[in-house]
């Protein structure tokens, strides 16, 4: 099988230069290049650049994709909207890493799938994902959070490690994390169980008389500076970054945040509660699964009896639609057939179901194709025998 690797670079916060464009241009040929991305896959070629000197001098995203199961995920923040303090908390090691640009933070996150998976293509992927950064940069952790859960189940981390704070509203992902969240495979259960320290709060914007009330109590110095770098175009961030900083003077990440806030629990608690997860869901799915099988039962039970006294006139109807050496009209012939047998299942008139059987096959026996479907049923179980014997009346198959 030949290899897949897809890369898609994303510039948000300013476009590229026409000189920058050039350069990007040097390194491919068949890349599709704009002022806002890179982008391109190779089948037997390989990538030329390198990923994190990009980052640090043109992009704020980044995704690769390879059909041998590796995902890698990179994002770039202004420092002064993801600092390198709540950064570290957050990524811990090679899974999820942090490193600072010049004014960026770039994250790294990282997941392997040793098994492989089938040949998936990577268009689609980032765009879905990206409204992740807006998110961290408003002061919405979920996502850095979630990366920090990939380093727990990748094994890195020790099981007395603590857990970083847990942001409000684990337990319903928008849209983004939840992409975010499937493309780095974070594992449900584990998830599920940091859930249960997450608190469910109203996550919409500051009200403008807020945004008003803050804003009034900004410097004017610093105002005029704001204004000047929007008008200059210097910052196309302004809004998220000073958004973010709202939200970390209203909610700030401080040790005295760490420490007196709820309990943080160890990596080997989230594991052993992930555990407990699974084994819940197991019993769910497991229940689920035995109550649609009675269901099905139940239905079919229910169809069988509107079948009682009609048994004659079915077993002309078989004899009739296999008298035309029809294939399609053997298959319906077939139906009746099973829906006969279940019946007799259903009756305990297994013995008269069979003799019936004999004569038709008998009567049709140059017929092979029909005949070998006949043959097929007699050597199959039926599933109505297994249902039955589980959930039927036990007494009325004596």
């Amino acid at each position: 099988m030949s290899e897949y690797q897809y890369y898609e670079f994303q510039a948000i916060d300013r476009p590229l230069t026409t000189a920058e464009m050039q350069e990007l241009r040097s390194y491919s040929t068949r890349a599709i290049i704009t002022a806002t991305s890179f982008i391109n896959h190779y089948e037997w070629g390989s990538f030329k650049g390198d990923e994190d000197a990009w980052m640090a001098k043109y992009f704020d995203a980044f995704l690769y994709l390879a059909n041998w199961g590796t995902h890698v995920l990179k994002l770039r923040w202004p420092s002064a909207v993801l600092s390198p303090a709540t950064a570290r908390l957050y990524c811990p090691g090679e899974t999820v890493s942090a490193r600072k640009a010049k004014d960026r933070m770039v994250v790294t996150f990282v997941s392997d799938n040793e098994e492989g998976e089938d040949w998936v293509e990577g268009d689609g992927h980032l765009a879905a994902m990206l409204p992740v950064r807006d998110e961290v940069a408003r002061g919405d952790l979920r996502a850095l959070y979630l990366g920090w859960l990939l380093a727990v189940q990748s094994g890195e981390l020790n099981e007395d490690d603590l857990e970083p704070p847990v942001p409000p509203n684990l337990g319903r992902l928008s849209a983004s994390q939840s992409a975010f969240a499937e493309f780095l495979r974070v594992d449900e259960h584990l998830l599920a169980a940091a859930c249960r320290a997450s608190p469910n709060v109203d996550d919409r914007l500051p009200e403008r008389r807020v945004l008003e009330s803050w804003v009034a109590g900004l410097a004017v110095g610093e105002k005029d500076k704001m204004l000047v770098r929007l008008m200059a175009g210097e910052s196309p961030g302004l809004a998220r970054e000073l958004l973010s900083r709202l939200d970390r003077e209203r909610r700030p990440i401080t040790e005295a945040t760490v420490t007196e806030g709820p309990k943080r629990r160890t990596v080997g608690e989230l594991l052993r509660a992930a555990e407990e997860q699974q084994q819940i869901a197991v019993g769910k799915a497991a229940e689920a699964a035995a109550r649609q099988k009675r269901e099905a039962f139940a239905e079919r039970k229910r169809y069988l009896d509107g079948l009682v006294g009609r048994e004659e006139s079915l077993w002309n109807k078989i004899d009739q639609l296999a008298a035309t050496k029809q294939r399609k009209n053997y298959a319906q012939a077939i139906e009746r057939v099973i829906d006969l047998r279940d019946l007799s299942i259903h009756q305990g008139t297994e013995v008269d179901f069979s003799r019936q059987l004999e004569t038709l096959r008998v009567k049709h026996a140059r017929k092979w194709m029909f005949v070998d479907l006949l043959k097929q049923i007699a050597g199959r179980p039926s599933k109505y025998t297994l249902d039955f014997e589980e959930f039927g009346d036990r007494d009325r198959v004596q």
